[in-house]
């Protein structure tokens, strides 16, 4: 029974570990989502894993999120069969598997002025890294600095615990 339950926990850990490992982006960086920040070079210095999330902050009211089914869509800045729209201001959305995914902004006018980005899903294992040391030289298409330290920070931080948890379970387990 105690191996059972051993393998349990670490599988139990792996999991937990995985998702702790997974990044969250702002999308358009530290100017967000607005029709100022270039997106296309924002998300071109990004690899964007299964399990990873966007974070669209925006002001509610005068943007909104709207994901688009198609590339078609998407360049014609067709809204009119939107396979989501969102307007909180601070929309998460989760990359849940490998492929493209379209998004722009619903207001009028604001598509057509490039407020739209195409994000490009990779499956992977490997822990996601928001670049904030992207090779360009543009303020506007790395990520925010503040952001991504405290991503990466907190998940080591929930890495750790993650960690620390399986060992002390599996300790536990072994004295019974």
């Amino acid at each position: 029974m105690g191996l059972k339950n051993t393998i349990f926990l670490v599988l139990l850990a792996a999991l937990i570990t995985k998702e702790a490992l997974a990044a969250q982006y702002d999308v358009g960086g530290t100017q967000g989502w607005d029709v100022s920040t270039d997106l296309n070079s924002w998300a071109s210095g990004q690899t964007f894993k299964v399990g990873d999330q966007l974070v669209f902050k925006y002001s509610s009211g005068l943007h909104s999120v709207v994901e688009l089914g198609s590339e078609s869509e998407y360049k014609k800045c067709d809204i009119s069969s939107a396979v989501n729209s969102m307007s909180s201001g601070n929309d998460v959305v989760k990359l849940n598997k490998a492929g493209t995914r379209y998004f722009t902004c619903g207001t009028a006018g604001h598509c057509g002025q490039g407020m739209k980005v195409k994000i490009t899903t990779v499956a992977g294992n490997a822990s996601s890294t928001p670049a904030s040391s992207a090779s360009s030289s543009s303020s506007s298409s790395s990520s925010s600095p503040a952001s991504t330290s405290a991503t990466s920070a907190s998940q080591g931080l929930a890495v750790s615990i993650v960690l620390a948890f399986a060992f002390l379970a599996i300790s536990l387990i072994g004295l019974f």
